[in-house]
């Protein structure tokens, strides 16, 4: 909490402000009981309470070259147990600082319980305990929280840092005040006659009563600054208050003079300008920043000395209850908003006569895909909102103007959707990719047979998005089955978009060696088929390269072994079909075998 002594000060003084000079010294401090806002000046160094010392909890010297400078003194006493607070109120350009002393007297001071000593070099409007009443939970010009109990005493030292000021403004709060609202602090400190000070609004009407029993005379004085004097013609018990000033009042009676002094303080009353509706388009999550308003709201008034809060609704806003925040969560429709202007210096100065209606246009959420196909032998497909709302507008980038169109071949088509209401055009625009797919097509059965796991794998030249199943398993993407069974099987390929499938059956999986060598050594001596037993009636038929049969054997056969008529062959490939009966009972050719294999010797 250091300040710099060297510091430029702006004065800038409250309307109508009471601007007397008030006692600093503790003895003196000014007795408060009750949550009337209080208006304060301190003009003049005063005296220093401190006797020259350099500090008094977070409070260090002034320019004064003394903590104290330019100070007021307050004491109180609780009357209930709970929370309290504070709100000293100033102008912005102005730095004040302060010291809340738990303590009987001012002999017993000790260390204050709260205290705050920074630069206002970021143009605060309050210093206090509590809760800055403007939402900055940040604000390094509040201390936290007093928990107090009934019976004790506290003074507050008010201080500003520099020389010339134009006053301050003090609210209490705390939930002391909700439990206790009348009697939260202990009016029994009081025993002069006119009571503590009084803040009121300007054309408010205050009548200063000083009656006492016995009395023979009265005498009133107000000090406007410039020390008290007289106020001719008033000399009754009573005396009706239209200005800011220090009030005195002198009593005579038979047992002596009764002298009592009271600070009133009028304060201007807002006044809440006429404002524009707002008419916006409605987006998801959308938050509108209410304070933009708060210029509009004040106008030229100095939005130093007030503060502009929303409601939802008048009740509301005539008590200062529930003020919407400021980062305003806006659903979409119309709703009145209620403007509450309130006075800094005193809360109860307020105007709540205005509001503004607020509509958020519904701007069109588009539910419908942005991404379709269709297929090539297709005559076309419906695109766009097929459950529309009629009080919207649809103008596509074909210079249709329904909600959905039907188009007949791929690329992309944009649309605009548009909701007006109160002269404002909402819209929303979607841009729709058509493809088109190819019919699938099986190209070729590759398959890895006579191995420990058998491999089969679907080919196509169809560019797509394809899913395969084999047999009546599950679909798949990927074109590839391993450990596929021996014997018959068929591939179905098909179009994820519907756009038909294909059926490829009586796939013959079988195992064959691509290479024997009748030499007489016993190893691959035959060449056979494995597997045909899953087969119905298989023959396998031998061929040369001239296309004469060789050899012709079934599921039964021994293999071959190489030779024709009991001569052997030469060494070079040879060729072989396999058929078999399908569950028609017609012969069929297997298909995708890799139908030739080597004689080596």
């Amino acid at each position: 909490m250091v300040k710099l002594l060297t510091k430029v000060l702006a004065v800038v003084f409250f309307c109508q402000m009471a601007h007397s000079q008030v006692t600093s010294e503790c003895s003196d401090a000014i007795p408060i009981c009750n949550n009337t806002p209080i208006n304060g000046g301190a003009n003049g160094f005063g005296t220093d309470d401190f006797n020259g010392a350099t500090s008094s909890g977070c409070l260090e010297q002034t320019i004064s070259g003394a903590i104290e400078s330019n100070s007021v003194w307050y004491r109180f006493r609780t009357a209930a147990a709970g929370q309290f607070g504070f709100n000293i109120g100033h102008d912005s350009t102005e730095d004040w600082d302060f010291a809340l002393y738990r303590a009987s007297s001012c002999g017993s001071l000790g260390d204050p319980v709260r205290c705050n000593f920074f630069d206002n070099s970021d143009f605060k409007t309050f210093i206090g305990v509590g809760e800055d009443p403007t939402g900055d939970e940040d604000s390094v010009h509040y201390e936290d929280w007093v928990n107090v109990n009934p019976g004790e005493d506290y003074y507050l030292l008010i201080n500003n840092f520099s020389n010339l000021n134009s006053g301050f403004s003090i609210q209490f709060t705390g939930d002391i005040w909700v439990t206790n609202p009348n009697d939260a602090l202990d009016c029994s400190i009081i025993n002069n006659l006119l009571g503590p000070p009084i803040a009121a609004c300007e054309n408010e009407s205050v009548v200063l009563n000083a009656t006492t029993s016995g009395a023979t005379a009265y005498e009133w004085y107000n000090d406007t600054g410039s020390g008290f004097q007289p106020i001719i013609g008033a000399i009754s018990s009573t005396l009706n208050v239209l200005n800011s000033a220090m009030y005195r009042t002198v009593v005579t009676t038979p047992m002596g003079t009764i002298i009592s002094d009271v600070q009133v303080a009028f304060n201007a009353v807002p006044t809440t300008r006429t404002m524009m509706d707002e008419v916006l388009c409605h987006t998801d999550d959308m938050t509108f920043d209410l304070e933009l308003k708060d210029l509009e709201v004040l106008g030229s008034q100095n939005p130093d000395n007030y503060i502009v809060s929303y409601h939802s609704s008048q009740a509301d806003a005539t008590a200062g209850t529930n003020p919407l925040m400021k980062q305003y969560e806006k659903s979409s429709g119309q709703e009145v908003i209620y403007v509450r202007t309130t006075s800094l210096a005193n809360p109860n100065c307020y105007d709540a006569s205005e509001s503004f209606v607020f509509d958020a246009i519904e701007t069109p959420e588009l539910t419908f895909p942005e991404e379709v196909t269709i297929c090539e032998d297709s005559s076309g497909i419906v695109i766009g909102e097929t459950i529309p709302n009629p009080s919207y507008t649809y103008l596509w980038s074909t210079g249709e103007q329904t909600p959905s169109i039907s188009v007949s071949q791929g690329g992309e088509y944009r649309v605009t959707v548009t909701n007006s209401s109160n002269g404002l055009s909402c819209e929303s625009q979607r841009t729709i990719s058509v493809q088109t797919s190819s019919l699938p097509i099986i190209s070729d059965i590759e398959i890895e047979d006579l191995q420990s796991s058998n491999t089969l794998t679907v080919i196509t030249e169809v560019d797509g998005d394809f899913e395969y199943r084999l047999d009546d398993g599950a679909f798949q993407t990927s074109n590839v089955f391993k450990g596929v069974l021996g014997g018959t099987h068929s591939v179905t390929m098909r179009d994820i978009y519907g756009c038909g499938e294909v059926v490829e059956s009586n796939i013959v999986i079988v195992g064959f060696s691509p290479i024997f060598s009748p030499n007489g050594d016993v190893l691959n001596e035959t060449w056979q088929v494995e597997g045909l037993s899953e087969l119905n009636d298989p023959i396998i038929t031998i061929y040369d390269r001239y296309g004469k049969l060789i050899k012709e054997m079934t599921e039964f056969s021994a293999g071959w072994d190489g030779s024709l008529n009991g001569r052997p062959l030469p060494s070079t490939d040879y060729w072989f079909k396999l058929s078999y009966l399908d569950d028609s009972g017609n012969r069929i050719n297997a298909k995708y075998l890799q139908n030739h294999f080597s004689l080596r010797r």
